[in-house]
């Protein structure tokens, strides 16, 4: 029996000593990429446009949302433990409404905020949602906050943080609304590519004995990245 136990121990040990890698690659990245961020060519053909482009801005909403990793992580987060497609959808639906009423405000109204600070709201938002998987919150303030609540507010921030990046590229006013609306679509198509992608494999892997095990160290790993994505926006606003 000891020697079983002594041999899971270093099963588990040498597990463990494998994730680090992927860990430590996945913190790289997110220390080195700026939430929201939009790619100087992206930029660049934002800025020298004018008139109404729906197609090229719904490209970029899509290629903003597959390729924001905070929304991805944050996204994650939600679903993780909803198995009913109905509850998927109300869910992303509710994120949806907060991320687009923000960002389509923002920008049209010239509601920029501090990029820093919003941003690092954003890596709170993936902190708070791996807590919540993790049961965090009723195990120390013995209740469970409105999920649906959150989701919406966090969402709000989202959009926020989006309308910030593109306010400082300062698009054409001509054509500025259908772009807007465009663009808004093209995050939306994206958000669909991407929790697509998610739920498949998902899917598989909740089929795995080992899922339970593993969730519990996915959602820590989820809240570190958070974490690593609050010191690395606020240190970007003491340095800046």
């Amino acid at each position: 029996m000891q020697s079983a136990f002594a041999d899971g121990r270093r099963y588990r040990v040498l597990r463990s000593a494998a994730i680090l890698p992927l860990f430590a690659a996945l913190a790289l990245v997110a220390s080195t990429a700026a939430a929201h961020n939009v790619t100087e060519g992206d930029a660049g053909y934002i800025q020298e446009i004018w008139g109404v482009n729906i197609i090229p801005f719904m490209y970029l909403g899509a290629k903003h949302m597959v390729t924001g990793y905070d929304h991805i992580l944050f996204l994650l987060g939600v679903v993780f433990f909803l198995h009913k497609m109905k509850e998927v959808g109300i869910y992303v639906s509710i994120f949806a409404l907060g991320h687009s009423t923000t960002m389509l405000a923002g920008v049209w109204f010239g509601l920029g905020v501090n990029a820093y600070i919003v941003d690092a709201i954003i890596g709170l938002s993936v902190v708070y949602k791996a807590l919540d998987n993790l049961g965090a919150y009723q195990r120390w303030f013995g209740f469970q906050p409105n999920t649906k609540a959150a989701t919406l507010i966090f969402g709000l921030f989202h959009g926020t943080g989006l309308a910030t990046k593109i306010l400082d590229y300062e698009i054409a006013s001509e054509g500025l609304l259908p772009n807007l609306l465009a663009f808004n679509l093209g995050v939306e198509i994206g958000q669909v590519l991407a929790l697509g992608v998610i739920l498949i494999v998902m899917g598989y892997w909740r089929r795995s004995s080992a899922f339970w095990r593993q969730a519990y160290i996915a959602n820590v790993v989820m809240m570190t990245l958070g974490f690593i994505l609050i010191g690395y926006q606020i240190t970007g606003l003491f340095v800046a």
